[in-house]
């Protein structure tokens, strides 16, 4: 029983240090990537002027383009916006084909949301990231007070 207690407290020990290891190199990495991009919230973001390096920031980019995006798409999601749309001449009547029928383009307001989509997802992937790296590290604490309890029975056996 002391052989399994004294293994099995080393174990926990070394996995825990690892896990804290990697916890903090995710962090470590997440914010170096970010910071590197060198990202500024603007005005009318919930945290306004600030360089975007941790997740608070980071959902406060990511919430204000999806609030750009709306406004520019007049409130319509993606799946809301047809894929053509009829080509306005200078006037912003419809350009008409040699068939009577509008001549249609590609919905650029819906592509909007495409480069949104990319931006706001890669933003909270650094959230999700900085979370589970947090996540790794308890873990990690909790492996080596884990170890230290059985180093801590392996001498009572």
């Amino acid at each position: 029983m002391k052989k399994l207690l004294t293994l099995s407290s080393v174990l926990a020990i070394l996995v825990g240090i690892i896990m804290v290891i990697g916890g903090v190199w995710a962090i470590m990495f997440t914010y170096q990537n970010v910071e590197r991009e060198k990202i500024v919230t603007p005005e009318d973001a919930s945290i306004p002027n600030t360089p975007v390096r941790d997740p608070l920031t980071l959902k406060a980019q990511a919430d204000v383009i999806r609030k750009h995006t709306l406004k520019v798409t007049n409130d319509k999601v993606y799946a809301e916006m047809p894929q053509q749309v009829a080509k306005p001449d200078a006037s912003g009547s419809a350009v008409l084909g040699t068939d009577g029928k509008p001549v249609m383009v590609p919905n650029a307001a819906r592509n909007i949301w495409v480069t949104a989509t990319t931006l706001t997802t890669a933003l909270n992937l650094g959230i999700i990231t900085y979370l589970f790296s947090g996540l790794i590290i308890l873990f990690g604490l909790v492996s080596i007070w884990t170890g230290i309890v059985f180093g801590a029975l392996s001498k009572k056996y």
